[in-house]
C-alpha cells in the first residue's frame, strides 16, 4: 500500500465506500512523566474502537495509524495480525460487512516537531505539558481513525494522566476513578479532535445570551497557559474579546455555538499561530506577552481569536469535502476576523491592518511560480500542507471582501445563514456556497467564481489623468492589467479617490467614486469636471484585491508629502503600493528606504509603522543594489536611532524603533548604544528594557561579534526559562564563528534531537545577513541534503530546514544556476519539496531584479 501521503483519489474512493458512525479513543498519557527507558521514541497506549459501514460488503479499505508498533487489531471479533495488516501508516482492512467494528490497540509515539501528542518540558520548573495538532492529518499519530475530513463522526474520548494532572478535550469532562471521560462530541473530522493534557494554569469564566425567542445560551469558557507564564497571563482580555466575538457571531449568523463548552489553551512549541478544534482551542503561547508589546500585538491575538472563532461555524460546523476547498473555512474565517474585530472589539482600525499587512502576505504569494486558484487543486496531503498560504488565508478573505461589496453586506451574511442552516454537521464544496449567495443577491456567481476563484494571480490598476484646458478633469480611466503567465482581467468593484494639498499643507481626499472596472481600462465618468488631483488613488477605501500604481504626479506628490496625508486608510495604501512597486523592481529600494525615513516618524498607526520597519530593512538587505548595500544598512540604522530618541516618552513607537533599531544595528555606535542599554549605563526616558527587548538587543550583538558565549550563558541564568533558552539558541547560532556555524548545521540537518522550536530557533540564529560570506559554504550543501531531509524528517521540520536554510543571501546568477540545475535534475523529487524550492527560487530572482533597479537609479 501507499505511505503517509494519502491522496485525493483514495479518500474519494473510501468516502464512496465507508461512512463512520463513532469512535471511542482512550488514551494513557501516564507515561509522560517519568524517566524513559529504550532506544525508541517514548510512547502511550492509544485504544481505538470505531464502528462504521461500508457500501459494498466484501470489499476492502484501510484505516489510518502512524505508529511505533501495533499490539493488537481486532476487526468485527476477528483477530488480525498486526505485522500482516499494519505498514506503519495504514491498516488493511479486507472483507468489511454492511457494519463493522474496528479495534486496534497501539504504541503511540509522543512528538517533538509539534505535529501529534507534543511533549513538552518546562526548563523552569521540570513540568511536562501535552497538546494535540493534526491539520491536516496528524490525529493518525495518536489514534487509529480514517483522516480524511469528509468521514466525520462522533466521538467519545477517555484519558489516563499522570496524579495532579488536569485533561481537557472537545467535549466537557469529568474524573472518575482515575479516568477522565468526555462527553461525545457533535460529529467532527479528525483534524478538529483534541487533547490537551498537564499541570497547566487554568481560569475561567461563562458566557450568557438570550435569544428573542427566550431560550438562554451558557457557554463555559476556560483560559490556560504553562504555570510558568502564569503571572504574564491576561485572561481577562482574551476572555473579553472571546464573549464580544460570540455576541458578533450570533448577532450575524443566527446558529447558535454548537460545541458546549469553549476553552482556549496557549501552548508551547506551536507551529501555528492557532487552531479551530471546537470546544478547545490551541493558540501559540507566544501571544501571552512576557514584556511590553505594542497595541498592534494585542489587536493580532484579538484577530486570532476572533478567526478561530468564526472556524466553528466556517469549518466546524460545514466543513469542507477535501482539501481543494480549504478556503471555504480559512478564506472566511481571516475574513470574518477581521469584520469582527472592527465590529465588535476595541480595535475599530482593523481593516487598515488588513490592507496593510494581511494583504502584503496575499501579493507575495500570488506572484509566486507556485500560486493557484484560491479553489486549489490539492493531489494529496502534503500540497494540503503547503497550501495553507497566502492566497488560502489573504487573497481568499481580501476576494471575500470584494465580495461583500459587489453583492452587499446584508446579502453575503443571509447567503452565510442558509448555508450553515443547510449544511450543519455536513461537508460541502465550492457550489454549495455560491448557490446560497446567487439566492440571496440576485447575482451570477458563476461568473464572479471564475473570475475570483478559479484563475490565479494579481491584477495591477493605474490611474490616467487627461486634464482640459482649464486644469480640471477632462477624463479620468483605470487602466488593468495582468502578469503574461496569468493574463485574466477580472471585475473589480472599486472607489477612486482624488487627493490635494489644503491651505494648511494637509493632503486629504476631495472627491470619489465608485465604479465596476471591467476590461483593460474603464472610464470614470463621474470624475470629470473635478479639479486637477495631486494623487489618485485607484483602490480607496480598499475594496478590492489589486495591486495600486500611480501616474507620475501621484508618485511624486507621495515622494514629498506621503507623510501629509491624513486618512489612515488612505497612508496605509500608498505604503502598500510602494512597497510593491519596491518588489516589482519599479521604484529603487534605497529610495523606498529614503521614504521611510522621511515620512514612518509621523504614521500614528503603530502596525503599519511596524510593516514599514519589516519591508525597510527587506528593502536594505535583498533588494538594495550590493555595492549601495552597506552604506544603506548604515543610513537605515542611523535614521532608526535618531527616531528612537525623539519618539515620546513610554510609547508605542519608541518601543517600535527600539526593537528596529536592533534588527537594524551595523555600526559600533550603534552596538555601543544597545549594550549601554542592557548594562544600563545609558537610559532613554520612558524605554523600560524588559526581558524580552533584552534578548531583542542581543542578538545583533552576537552576530556581530560583541556579545559572546559567556555573556549569552549570563543572560539565560537571568532568564532561565522556556522562552529564554529558545532565544539563547537563536543568540548563540547568530554568532560569527565558522565552528559555530558547522555546529547548527550539524543540529538541523544531521539530527532530529532537537524539538522544532529550537530547529527554528537555530536556523533562524544561523541565518545572519551579515555573515554572507561566513555562510556561502553551506549553499552547496543545502542542495546535497535537502531531498534526504525531506523524506526523513516530518513535513513540517521538512519545511522549515528547506525555506530556512535556502541560500537567500548568496544573491548571485550561480545561486540561481544552482537551484536550477537541482530543479533539473530532481523532476521526480517530492511536488511539495520543490515547490518550496521554486518559491524561494523566485524570491531571489526577485530581489536580484530590484537591486538592478536600485544600481540604475541616480540616487
Amino acid at each position: 500500500m501507499p505511505g503517509e501521503n494519502l491522496t485525493r483519489d483514495e479518500a474519494r474512493e473510501r468516502a464512496a465506500l465507508l461512512s463512520v458512525d463513532g469512535y471511542e479513543v482512550s488514551l494513557d498519557l501516564r507515561s509522560a512523566v517519568g524517566e524513559h527507558s529504550g532506544d525508541g521514541p517514548r510512547t502511550f497506549r492509544s485504544v481505538t474502537t470505531v464502528r462504521f459501514r461500508c457500501a459494498e460488503p466484501g470489499a476492502s479499505s484501510f484505516a489510518d495509524l502512524i505508529a511505533p508498533a501495533v499490539t493488537a487489531v481486532s476487526l468485527n471479533g476477528r483477530d488480525l495480525d498486526p505485522g500482516q495488516v499494519f505498514d506503519g501508516s495504514r491498516i488493511l482492512l479486507e472483507d468489511l460487512a454492511a457494519d463493522n467494528e474496528l479495534v486496534v490497540d497501539a504504541r503511540c509515539a509522543y512528538s517533538r516537531t509539534g505535529e501529534g501528542m507534543h511533549r513538552f518540558v518546562d526548563p523552569e520548573d521540570g513540568e511536562v505539558y501535552l497538546y494535540t495538532q493534526y491539520e491536516p492529518a496528524d490525529a493518525r499519530r495518536v489514534y487509529a481513525n480514517f483522516e480524511q475530513p469528509d468521514l466525520k463522526a462522533p466521538y467519545r474520548f477517555e484519558v489516563r494522566a499522570p496524579e495532579g494532572w488536569t485533561v481537557w478535550s472537545n467535549g466537557a469532562g469529568e474524573l472518575a476513578d482515575g479516568v477522565w471521560r468526555f462527553a461525545e462530541t457533535k460529529p467532527i473530522s479528525t483534524y478538529i479532535t483534541c487533547v490537551v493534557a498537564g499541570p497547566y494554569h487554568y481560569v475561567t469564566d461563562r458566557y450568557e445570551r438570550v435569544f428573542e425567542d427566550g431560550t438562554r445560551l451558557e457557554i463555559p469558557l476556560g483560559a490556560m497557559c504553562r504555570k510558568g507564564l502564569a503571572p504574564h497571563f491576561d485572561a481577562d482580555d482574551v476572555f473579553l474579546v472571546t464573549k464580544q466575538g460570540l455576541d458578533f457571531f450570533h448577532d450575524h449568523f443566527d446558529h447558535p455555538y454548537p460545541f458546549g463548552k469553549y476553552d482556549q489553551a496557549f501552548v508551547p512549541e506551536y507551529n501555528l499561530g492557532a487552531m479551530e478544534n471546537p470546544g478547545m482551542v490551541t493558540f501559540r503561547e507566544e501571544f501571552i506577552f512576557r514584556g511590553k508589546v505594542t497595541r498592534a500585538s494585542y489587536e493580532g491575538r484579538a484577530n486570532v481569536i476572533l478567526h478561530e472563532m468564526a472556524h466553528m461555524w466556517f469549518g466546524d460546523l460545514v466543513t469542507m469535502e477535501w482539501w481543494d476547498d480549504l478556503w471555504l473555512k480559512e478564506s472566511f474565517a481571516d475574513f470574518m476576523g477581521a469584520f469582527s474585530l472592527v465590529g465588535a472589539t476595541r480595535f475599530t482600525d482593523g481593516w487598515i491592518t488588513f490592507a496593510n499587512r494581511r494583504k502584503a502576505w496575499a501579493y507575495r504569494a500570488d506572484q509566486l511560480p507556485s500560486t493557484h486558484p484560491i479553489t486549489a487543486d490539492i493531489r494529496d496531503l502534503q500540497d494540503a500542507k503547503l497550501n495553507f498560504d497566502g492566497i488560502t488565508y489573504a487573497k481568499g478573505a481580501s476576494v471575500l471582501k470584494q465580495l461583500v461589496a459587489y453583492v452587499g453586506q446584508d446579502a453575503f451574511l443571509e447567503g452565510a445563514r442558509r448555508y450553515f442552516k443547510r449544511h450543519a454537521y455536513g461537508n460541502t464544496r465550492l457550489g454549495d456556497l455560491l448557490s446560497v449567495l446567487e439566492e440571496t443577491s440576485g447575482r451570477d456567481m458563476a461568473a464572479w467564481s471564475r473570475a475570483w476563484l478559479e484563475t490565479a494571480g494579481v491584477n495591477s490598476l493605474t490611474p490616467q489623468v487627461l486634464l482640459a484646458e482649464d486644469g480640471t478633469v477632462d477624463e479620468l480611466a483605470v487602466v488593468q492589467e495582468a502578469a503574461e503567465s496569468h493574463p485574466e482581467l477580472r471585475p473589480h468593484r472599486v472607489a477612486v479617490g482624488l487627493y490635494r494639498r489644503t491651505d494648511s499643507g494637509t493632503l486629504e481626499r476631495y472627491a470619489q467614486a465608485e465604479t465596476d472596472v471591467e476590461g483593460p481600462r474603464t472610464v470614470v465618468a463621474e470624475l470629470a469636471g473635478a479639479a486637477a488631483p495631486e494623487l489618485v488613488l485607484v483602490n480607496d477605501d480598499d475594496l478590492t484585491y489589486c495591486k495600486t500604481r500611480f501616474d507620475d504626479t501621484s508618485l511624486a506628490t507621495l515622494r514629498e508629502a506621503l507623510g501629509d496625508l491624513t486618512d489612515p486608510l488612505a497612508r496605509a495604501l500608498c505604503w502598500s503600493a510602494l512597497w510593491n512597486m519596491t518588489r516589482d523592481a519599479l521604484l529603487p529600494a534605497r529610495d523606498f528606504i529614503e521614504l521611510v525615513l522621511r515620512f514612518a516618524g509621523r504614521e500614528t498607526d503603530i502596525g503599519v509603522l511596524q510593516m514599514l520597519h519589516a519591508w525597510a530593512e527587506s528593502a536594505a538587505v535583498h533588494y538594495t543594489a550590493p555595492e549601495h548595500r552597506e552604506q544603506a544598512g548604515l543610513r537605515l540604522a542611523e535614521g532608526a536611532a535618531e527616531q528612537l530618541r525623539a519618539a515620546g516618552e513610554g510609547s508605542e513607537q519608541q518601543l517600535a524603533w527600539a526593537r528596529f533599531h536592533a534588527h537594524v544595528a551595523a555600526a559600533p555606535a550603534d552596538f555601543e548604544l544597545l549594550g549601554s542599554l542592557l548594562d544600563g549605563t545609558v537610559t532613554l526616558p520612558g524605554l523600560e528594557v524588559d526581558q524580552e527587548l533584552r534578548w531583542a538587543f542581543l542578538e545583533p550583538l552576537a552576530a556581530h561579534g560583541v556579545a559572546d558565549e559567556k555573556r549569552l550563558d549570563e543572560e539565560l541564568a537571568r532568564d532561565d526559562t522556556a522562552s529564554g533558552r529558545r532565544h539563547h539558541v537563536r543568540c548563540l547560532a547568530a554568532r560569527p564563528s565558522e565552528a559555530v556555524k558547522a555546529q547548527c548545521w550539524a543540529q538541523v540537518v544531521e539530527s532530529d534531537a532537537l524539538s522544532n522550536a529550537l530547529v527554528e530557533a537555530t536556523i533562524t540564529g544561523f541565518a545572519q545577513s551579515s555573515q554572507r560570506e561566513l555562510i556561502a559554504p553551506y549553499a552547496e550543501k543545502y542542495f546535497a541534503v535537502i531531498e534526504r531531509v525531506w523524506t526523513e524528517r516530518s513535513i513540517q521540520i521538512g519545511m522549515d530546514v528547506v525555506r530556512g536554510l535556502f541560500p537567500s543571501y548568496q544573491d548571485s546568477q550561480g545561486t540561481l544556476d544552482a537551484t536550477d540545475a537541482w530543479l533539473a535534475s530532481h523532476e521526480d523529487a517530492a511536488p511539495a519539496l520543490r515547490r518550496l524550492v521554486l518559491e524561494a527560487r523566485d524570491d531571489l530572482a526577485r530581489a536580484m531584479r530590484g537591486q538592478a533597479c536600485d544600481a540604475a537609479s541616480a540616487m
